[in-house]
């Protein structure tokens, strides 16, 4: 009996807290029919919202890909010099203000900053540092205890074989951790993806410039459009649902 108080308590909660929000985002969006919600996302504003949104994400994923990769490497495998701090660092901005971030950079970057000058604010590389300052630690932290759970022997007996560093790497290391990658490229997609704080800081939200799909779903309630505001909100929370549930289709692997 308590098993299914429990159970009937948690998606309770998820429903309350989750579930019934986003269900009445979705009514709201199509309360009009579907065409309303057709035509507000594919305005040309959202539409360049939603591009502008993919390139950022498209560069910050790959990058904090090989990033998170590397760093776990260097953290578990060859304890380098100073490591122990980065670890600590890579957490940093799970920690900091996403606006504290944006004002960061702003200040690195803005006229007066010390690398100021090179058209970094208000730009697309400015969302882009944002994104990818605030997407930083997932892969490092879903990579690191796999490599730490796994072990080295393997990869030494490989080494004794006589295959490369890089071989080791491709051929037993990799395959080793695949899934955490995955895992973290699933997440970091989606912080990438719905990212607003940093971002409204750097950006200047200049509508059809500089406004990502969180911006524009603020503009567009700002304005008093509360039906464009709904349809981008769905859109955004379909990306989500799909990023998500690339993470489902595949069970995390047990390893040896």
């Amino acid at each position: 009996m308590g098993r299914y108080l429990l159970r009937f308590g948690a998606l309770t909660y998820v429903a309350v807290l989750l579930l019934a929000p986003v269900g009445l985002v979705f009514y709201r969006a199509f309360e009009h029919g579907f065409w309303p919600a057709w035509h507000a996302v594919t305005s040309p504003d959202a539409v360049h919202a939603f591009k502008l949104t993919l390139t950022a994400a498209a560069i910050a994923v790959p990058a904090n890909a090989l990033f998170g990769i590397l760093c776990a490497l260097a953290i578990v495998r060859y304890r380098a010099p100073g490591f122990g701090l980065v670890n600590a660092l890579v957490d940093l901005p799970l920690a900091l203000s996403p606006i504290v971030v944006g004002f960061s950079i702003m200040l690195l970057y803005g006229r007066t900053g010390w690398l100021g000058g090179h058209n970094v604010l208000f730009a697309t590389p400015g969302i882009v540092l944002a994104t990818i300052f605030v997407s930083l630690p997932f892969v490092v932290r879903e990579v690191v205890p796999v490599l730490r759970e796994i072990g080295t022997e393997q990869e030494q007996a490989a080494s004794t074989l006589g295959a490369s560093g890089f071989e080791i790497f491709r051929r037993v290391t990799l395959p080793s951790i695949r899934w955490a990658v995955a895992y973290g490229v699933v997440l970091t997609t989606a912080r990438a993806i719905g990212e607003f704080g940093a971002v409204s800081a750097v950006s200047g939200n200049i509508e059809g410039r500089t406004q990502t799909l969180p911006l524009y779903v603020k503009a567009q309630f700002d304005g008093f459009d509360a039906s464009g505001a709904y349809a981008t909100s769905v859109l955004l929370a379909l990306i989500a649902i799909a990023v998500v549930g690339l993470r489902a289709l595949h069970p995390r692997e047990e390893t040896a």
